[in-house]
């Protein structure tokens, strides 16, 4: 099983993506938020993969009620250092353009410790974190694949191909294949060893507990938020189900498939118990998600609301 489990895991390229909607002239405000919202993809993420949106149906919805949106495209694959500087850079250049002073930066996965990287670093550019089935204290998917195949091994030698061969098929796909890409770097910094050594450099609105809330505000001025859910298998349509059923059996407790529910909390934590996996946070898989559970775009809708209430 843990092999199974090793072998499974095993726009923003130089600027930035504006997501558009024809709805714009019939917008109803409630999205509005002051500061553009940005969102970053995760590991193997991507802006727009063949004309799918990796935050599937999302910066649409948001846009047709009066936000304006970006879509960032960092590395597929890296450290959340180098991720974040790439992410840096582009904010940078999106607030010179558009004349705007901050952002609030959305991200999910290894999207989480990537725009808290660029929260801690220019607080200034930044109104708000908010991080959906982010990795902050690590994943034992990635403990597992790191314990599982040995640094400087044949397996590791051939994992790392097959996760460039990915890589490489995406950016061709996306647009993003300038951008520099190091698989074992991204899967160092999910493991609990590498997310706990980053967040002694970068820890705001980290939990000081192994299961609590970070800070609201914190001593940066920043506000951080989160979410995630909590299930594996959600919809006997959606074929991915299978592969988060899967890894989900690495976790001791409650997961998305990919990284445990403790350890997506940072900030205020709106609820870590949503009937979905680590691909419906994203609406993924053309939006099929549980019957049962709020459509994933409503999330972000509402999110977006939450952030315009509070000023951002």
């Amino acid at each position: 099983m843990k092999k199974m489990l090793a072998v499974v895991l095993c726009v923003f390229s130089l600027g930035v993506t504006a997501a558009t909607s024809s709805g714009n002239l019939g917008s109803t405000g409630y999205t509005e938020t002051k500061y553009p919202i940005v969102l970053v993809h995760g590991l193997f993420g991507f802006d727009t993969l063949a004309g799918v949106d990796y935050f599937y149906g999302i910066p649409q919805s948001l846009t047709k009620d009066g936000a304006t949106v970006y879509v960032a495209q960092v590395s597929a694959t890296n450290s959340t250092e180098v991720r974040g500087e790439q992410l840096l850079a582009q904010v940078e250049r999106l607030l010179a353009a558009t004349g705007n002073s901050k952002v609030n930066l959305i991200g999910h996965s290894h999207g989480g410790p990537t725009v808290r990287y660029v929260a801690s670093v220019r607080p200034d550019l930044v109104a708000s974190v908010t991080s959906i089935g982010g990795v902050h204290k690590g994943s034992d998917v990635a403990d597992l694949v790191r314990n599982t195949v040995e640094p400087g091994s044949p397996a590791e030698a051939l994992s790392v191909k097959l996760a460039e061969g990915l890589v490489t098929l995406i950016g061709l796909l996306s647009g993003g294949s300038d951008l520099e890409q190091d698989p074992l770097a991204s899967l160092d910094a999910l493991t609990t060893e590498g997310s706990l050594a980053f967040n002694q450099h970068y820890p705001e609105g980290v939990p000081t507990t192994e299961c609590g809330n970070g800070d609201f505000l914190a001593s940066n001025g920043v506000y951080y938020y989160s979410w995630t859910g909590s299930s594996t298998f959600t919809n006997l349509l959606d074929p991915s189900d299978a592969a988060m059923t899967v890894l989900g059996l690495a976790f001791d407790g409650p997961s998305d498939g990919l990284v445990g529910t403790c350890s997506t909390h940072l900030g205020k934590v709106i609820r870590d118990d949503y009937k979905m996996n680590h691909l419906d946070e994203i609406n993924g898989l053309l939006g099929i998600h549980h019957l049962f559970e709020t459509d994933p775009v409503t999330l972000y809708r509402q999110h977006a609301n939450r952030l315009k209430l509070q000023g951002l």
